[in-house]
């Protein structure tokens, strides 16, 4: 049976990737200077906020969201990274297994950067939060760029368009390999829920967060 383009990527997931993309974007813009701080905050606190959503939706979402389709263990994704090194493409559909180990890597990463930050706000250890909330955002940053590469030659090694297909939610596949409902009233509501706690950290409503 020939493949053609189907449901991959719910709108949850689509949602959740480029909302975390201007999060953390405008989190690293805004690191410096009083006159942002606000703005920082609201970034830093949202982009946590996603994360928590990606967790709960990686165990009750659509097929290739949840994390049992694509977290494996260690042998399998030594498997997976000489295959890669063997020209080998990955069969499935989803986030393959090193693409997934940067994933959950990331998801931590920005966890730890919201806690540190927090924990600065506060001034808890005094200066060595603060130097660890900068280390770790370097960190994100360069798994960031590794994550961005890795999409672009992916994309030419494939021939396929990863990064159309996370604004699409399509890639090249079997009929019976698609999901069946792009859960659009999640994503919706997921967006929602963004602004909002943008909106309530970034107009001090919140100030336990920021003060």
């Amino acid at each position: 049976m020939p493949v053609k383009s189907i449901l991959v990527w719910d709108f949850p997931v689509r949602v959740f990737h480029w909302l975390l993309v201007i999060s953390f974007a405008g989190a690293w813009l805004t690191s410096e200077g009083e006159s942002q701080q606000m703005l920082h905050y609201a970034f830093g606190y949202s982009a946590c906020a996603l994360v928590l959503f990606r967790i709960v939706w990686g165990v009750i979402g659509t097929r290739y969201a949840r994390f049992s389709e694509f977290i494996k263990g260690p042998t399998e994704t030594m498997h997976h990274i000489k295959a890669l090194l063997t020209g080998k493409q990955y069969p499935g559909l989803g986030h393959n297994p090193v693409g997934a180990l940067v994933m959950i890597s990331l998801m931590i990463l920005i966890l730890l950067i919201g806690l540190t930050g927090y924990w600065t706000v506060k001034e808890y250890l005094g200066d060595l939060m603060g130097g660890a909330h900068e280390a770790i955002s370097s960190l994100a940053l360069a798994f960031v760029v590794a994550h961005v590469t890795a999409a672009i030659v992916m994309s030419f090694w494939q021939k396929e368009n990863l990064v159309s297909s996370m604004l699409t939610g399509k890639k090249q596949g079997l009929p019976e390999q698609a999901i069946r409902y792009p859960q659009y009233i999640v994503g919706l509501l997921l967006m929602l829920a963004w602004a909002y706690c943008f909106y309530m950290v970034f107009g001090g409503n919140w100030p336990s967060l920021t003060s």
